[in-house]
């Protein structure tokens, strides 16, 4: 196998967790080949790089093998090497998430008569 689709390599390696969200994200412009965008019947081939982003989380891997078939968590492990700057950015990120208070974590739902009052006084 010399090449395969994008979309159905980043499924294999379980980036995503369906093909079509794979292809969802090639075609939004968040998958990067080799630093440019790309469409999702371009071709990876072993040794090409990829920048991905899925939601918060970013990676940038080198494609070390081929599978158009999903397979368990270790297997697809083998499919790809994560760079160490994408390692140390991907830690850091999370470490901030972890450390840094969402303002929005309390409010849970449509705000009560009570707490409409209690920011109806504090914006006034």
């Amino acid at each position: 196998m010399s090449g395969l689709r994008v979309d159905k390599w980043l499924w294999a390696a379980r980036f995503f967790k369906t093909r079509s969200l794979a292809s969802d994200a090639v075609s939004g412009g968040k998958i990067k080949l080799n630093g440019a965008p790309t469409k999702a019947s371009r071709e990876v081939k072993i040794g090409d790089r990829l920048d991905i982003a899925n939601s918060e989380t970013r990676w940038e891997v080198i494609v070390q093998g081929l599978s158009d078939k999903r397979g368990p968590a270790p297997e697809a492990r083998l499919l790809y090497e994560e760079t160490p700057t994408s390692i140390a950015e991907r830690e850091a990120a999370q470490l901030r998430r972890k450390l840094q208070y969402e303002p929005a974590a309390d409010i849970h739902g449509r705000p009560t008569k009570r707490d409409r009052r209690k920011m109806d006084r504090f914006g006034n």
